[in-house]
């Protein structure tokens, strides 16, 4: 009996933020490096809006801010449950007042805001991928175990947590892209041994990427539809996507490869809906700045 296949019930409303102030200005992840081309950056931004709206997506824009160039990685900045914001928290200085940016947005634009506990830290959907009924949270390299009872407590849903031990492999969002509701492309040795067989068996059908594949951030990509799009397409990626049924855009993101990010860092997504029970905790409503 052949399984029926549903597509992913997100990823068709994004917020992004323009490169207007990116560059490469610091390291805080092992691919750092190099020299921006701003009108290169700016370009490759401008096509990825474009892509998404050509495949059926919406984008809302967040403007950039001085003094902040990462804060065009959208996607660290918090997770959204329906019309709820939970404002992420960062681990390094560089990116901390990105949060206060992105918050007030968020309210200005009808979410509700809440933090964290005190002492969590969470890059956002960076490192709190939905995955079928459940979320895969990474901590080690930049979220911490803290924020995962948050995360449980507000929105209900099971968490898979994930150490991820490299640096190279900082953010769950460049091993993991869930494609519907029984496939996703994952990179499962950069996590411990037992947070990569729960997130194996939570997928009916894996695309496991080999390290070299993992490496061009094939994983950190979106899908729109039935439309993936990606940063780079590995020939045996690329095949099995379109054997499956998907179609395949590559774009170019090589700017901001320099900086450690792709194509899902650059997009938060506006319209998970995560809650499955009643939340446990005493939420903390952040004012409109």
């Amino acid at each position: 009996m052949v399984q029926e296949t549903r597509a992913l019930g997100w990823g068709r409303r994004y917020m992004m933020c323009p490169p207007d102030h990116f560059q490469v200005a610091y390291a805080i992840n092992p691919w750092m490096g190099g020299t921006v081309d701003p009108d290169r950056a700016m370009a490759e931004w401008q096509d990825l809006v474009d892509t998404i709206r050509s495949a059926g997506g919406e984008v809302e824009v967040n403007p950039a801010q001085p003094g902040l160039p990462d804060m065009v990685f959208t996607a660290n900045a918090g997770v959204v449950d329906g019309t709820t914001f939970i404002a992420g928290r960062m681990r390094h200085a560089e990116r901390v007042e990105e949060i206060g940016h992105v918050s007030s947005w968020a309210l200005r634009h009808g979410f509700e805001v809440q933090a964290l506990s005190d002492g969590a830290l969470l890059e956002g959907l960076g490192d709190a991928m939905p995955l079928a009924d459940a979320m895969v949270v990474g901590y080690g390299a930049r979220s911490n175990e803290i924020a995962h009872a948050d995360l449980h407590r507000l929105t209900g849903r099971e968490i898979i947590p994930v150490h991820l031990a490299d640096l190279r492999w900082y953010h769950v969002d460049l091993t993991l892209c869930p494609l519907d509701d029984r496939r996703a492309l994952v990179f499962p040795d950069a996590y411990d041994a037992a947070g990569a067989a729960r997130v194996l068996d939570r997928i009916p059908e894996a695309l496991v990427l080999t390290e070299e594949e993992a490496s061009t951030f094939a994983a950190n990509s979106i899908v729109v539809g039935s439309t993936v799009i990606m940063p780079a397409a590995p020939l045996r990626v690329g095949r099995q996507l379109e054997a499956w049924g998907f179609d395949v855009v590559v774009v170019e993101v090589g700017e901001f490869a320099k900086a450690g990010g792709a194509v899902r860092c650059l997009t938060l997504p506006l319209d998970t809906e995560l809650t499955v029970a009643p939340s446990t905790i005493e939420p903390t409503p952040l004012e409109a700045a």
